[in-house]
């Protein structure tokens, strides 16, 4: 009861600070993130937001995202769903004043968070081109999955365990029908949110999809060759999904409205179906299998330099919005081997942000606002939620995101070095990251020796990013301007240069222990 308490208690506490509720048009979540659409932007106070004690962060994307962690976003949603319903029902309160918790001159965390605002605020627009565009959609396509993979993950590495110990076997197969069920049909559900995300009718979506897992399709002969079920996977599904909306699009243009009911959804499965069939089902078979091989080649003959490269880039990569095509990727892999080998070798990308973190919580050690920042941040990002330190902290002042980049390429080169000698690590799921990526790693060596080798990555992402931006990290004229007491003097962000630098500014008030963190849209997996 104390925890439900406490999680209306947040929901009270954002929902004025959005407008209330006859400003919210829209409420979803993913992984971290309330995502609301809002009809006035204008009217939300986001330094309020982020002074919660339960919020992350805030981003501002295609909804307004609200960033609560894993686990207490899922408890936050249907408590803020009732009051929105509630209030409705009601007289909507009145929206606050923006700006109105301000209670001082801006602290160093704050004018850092600033700087992330704006840092977002440039990454998006320069990734509103249509490419971006279109993995944002692939990316909405398979972010509601993701409970599901990481539930029947963490089943499947319990029924492995048991197999193994040889223990309660009479209830093992029970499990592996629980962890497999949804794999079996994962191709439905890609094919319905396809469908849903492009603009169709989702269960025509499905339907489609539906043919590619169904087992009859090994009775098929397509230009003399036999079918096998489940051919072109995830891949298959999202393009025959695609392929029926733009059919049912078609229908709805020409078709009498007398005989749309009957016509379009009839033509649209057996023209989207057909394609499906008799193409698309083995061009997709060979791009899912060239995945996989390339996948294992690259992990097997590059090791530690294709860890090493990937671990670095791959902060990157998020900045740019380019992480979200490898999504379906990793999807293909989980579906044809069980796991992914990318994500546990990406996610060094979050061990080196910790690492990079700590040294900078070292190296200012009379900058209490910062310090708190990273206080109130680094329980998130061991966990694999990384945006509060990159946005609030490392990203805007520079040299840090580098050798937090840095930290995760050794981390990543660790892992990757395992790979090449024979030592496979996985992840049975995507989405968490850090430490929250244990109950789902996997590998060909058993559980013992893949946990080992993902735990030293951590470690040595974290020591080298530590090491890395303790030594490299600060020029002087960088300690300069952050290593001050709240007493002194607060250096202020130059219009120019985008980095703080020292100006005189009044006494600020208290910093919020969430002062800070402005996290990035979309974030993916392993940050």
């Amino acid at each position: 009861m104390a925890t439900e308490d406490k999680n209306r208690a947040t929901a009270a506490a954002i929902l004025p600070l959005v407008g209330g509720p006859a400003n919210v048009g829209s409420i979803a979540h993913c992984m971290t993130r309330l995502r609301l659409g809002l009809h006035d932007r204008t009217l939300v106070d986001d330094e309020a937001l982020k002074a919660l004690p339960a919020v992350l962060g805030v981003v501002e994307d295609d909804t307004y995202q609200i960033v609560l962690g894993p686990g207490a976003v899922a408890r936050v949603t249907p408590e803020f769903e009732h009051l929105v319903e509630e209030g409705r029902a009601a007289a909507p309160p009145a929206a606050p004043a923006p700006g109105a918790a301000s209670d001082g001159a801006p602290a160093s965390a704050e004018e850092l968070a600033a700087e992330g605002a704006a840092i977002r605020a440039r990454r998006k627009a320069r990734n509103a081109t249509p490419f971006k565009l279109l993995l944002r959609r692939i990316a909405d396509i398979f972010v509601p999955l993701i409970p599901a993979l990481i539930g029947c993950g963490i089943i499947a590495g319990l029924n492995g365990l048991l197999v193994n110990l040889g223990w309660l076997p009479a209830v093992t197969p029970a499990l592996a029908a629980m962890a497999s069920g949804f794999m079996a049909l994962i191709a439905v559900f890609v094919g319905y949110n396809t469908a849903k995300e492009f603009g169709g009718t989702p269960i025509l979506g499905g339907a489609v999809a539906a043919i590619i897992v169904f087992p009859g399709v090994a009775d098929v002969d397509a230009f003399g060759q036999t079918l096998s079920p489940g051919r072109g996977g995830v891949l298959g599904a999202l393009g025959a999904a695609v392929l029926a909306v733009y059919v049912e699009k078609w229908c709805r243009r020409w078709v009498p409205e007398a005989l749309d009911v009957l016509v379009t959804p009839t033509l649209t499965v057996l023209i989207a179906g057909l394609v499906t069939l008799f193409g698309l089902m083995y061009a997709a078979g060979e791009v899912s299998s060239a995945i996989g091989t390339f996948a294992d080649w690259l992990l097997s003959n590059g090791g530690a330099g294709a860890g090493f490269v990937l671990g670095g880039l791959f902060l990157p990569l998020v900045m740019l919005g380019l992480h979200q095509a490898l999504i379906p990727i990793h999807t293909t892999l989980i579906e044809q081997q069980g796991y992914t080998v990318l994500l546990p070798i990406l996610a060094m990308a979050g061990a080196g942000q910790v690492g990079a973190a700590a040294a900078v919580y070292v190296r200012l050690p009379r900058n209490g606002s910062i310090r708190r920042t990273i206080r109130s941040a680094l329980p998130a990002g061991l966990l694999g939620v990384g945006e509060p330190l990159i946005y609030g902290v490392s990203l805007p002042l520079g040299r840090p995101f580098v050798t937090a980049c840095v930290g995760g390429a050794f981390g990543a080169g660790f892992v990757g070095l395992f790979n090449q000698l024979g030592d496979t690590v996985g992840s049975t799921a995507i989405g968490p990251s850090g430490w929250a990526l244990f109950p789902l790693l996997d590998g060909n060596r058993g559980l013992g020796a893949t946990v080992a080798i993902y735990g030293g990555g951590l470690l040595v992402g974290y020591v080298a990013g530590f090491l890395a931006t303790y030594f490299f990290g600060f020029g002087k004229d960088l300690l300069a301007e952050f290593n001050v007491s709240r007493e002194a003097d607060r250096p202020t962000v130059a219009a120019t240069g985008g980095r703080p630098s020292p100006e005189a500014a009044g006494p600020g008030g208290d910093d919020g222990p969430n002062a800070g963190p402005d996290p990035s849209a979309k974030a993916p997996a392993g940050v």
